[in-house]
């Protein structure tokens, strides 16, 4: 999502300019985060010209898929983040406008896609859970590597190296 400059001072000169579109993130889903799909998010807001500073107010609205924090099931997770986001077209950007998150203006473009990708990061939840009747139909049994094992199957299983013993338990239960 990309302003130029003169397009911003234009249409922001008598009063807030307003904007409404959807945006792909889909990068986040390769990133080392929990996001497992996220589909185009909607990104509404105004955008307010004040002196040498930009100012948007904006919200993003979209669903993703998290993993369940008990059994790995896919769930879905909707979300709506409110984010207010300041810009610099001075000259004199400094150490208080860093401190401030005001962010410089380089060029004659902004653009908010980095910003709208860190305020879902900051906005996910630290763990999601699926239902109940979902978590048991759907959870993995199997993998790479790894298996479930029921305690009934664990009984079953006998040890290969134990195997040649087995004979010896086998005489001990027919003298009794």
């Amino acid at each position: 999502m990309k302003f130029i400059l003169s397009q911003i001072k234009k249409s922001a000169y008598h009063g807030p300019f307003t904007f409404d579109d959807k945006v792909d993130v889909s990068e986040l889903e390769t990133m080392n985060n929990d996001i497992r799909k996220i589909e185009p998010v909607r990104v509404y807001g105004t955008c307010i010209l004040q002196g040498e500073q930009i100012i948007f107010s904006f919200t993003i609205e979209g669903e993703l898929i998290l993993p369940c924090a008990r059994t790995l099931v896919d769930v879905p997770y909707a979300f709506e983040v409110k984010a207010d986001e300041v810009f610099s077209t001075s000259p004199y950007y400094g150490e208080e406008e860093e401190e401030n998150e005001i962010h410089p203006v380089d060029g004659e473009v902004i653009d908010l896609a980095p910003w709208i990708k860190e305020n879902i990061l900051l906005e996910l939840p630290y763990r999601v859970f699926a239902d109940e009747a979902t978590e048991q139909e759907k959870a993995p049994i199997k993998g790479q590597d790894w298996e479930v094992v029921s305690e009934v199957k664990e009984e079953e299983a006998i040890d290969p190296r134990l195997k040649k013993l087995e004979f010896l338990f086998k005489d001990n239960k027919k003298e009794k």
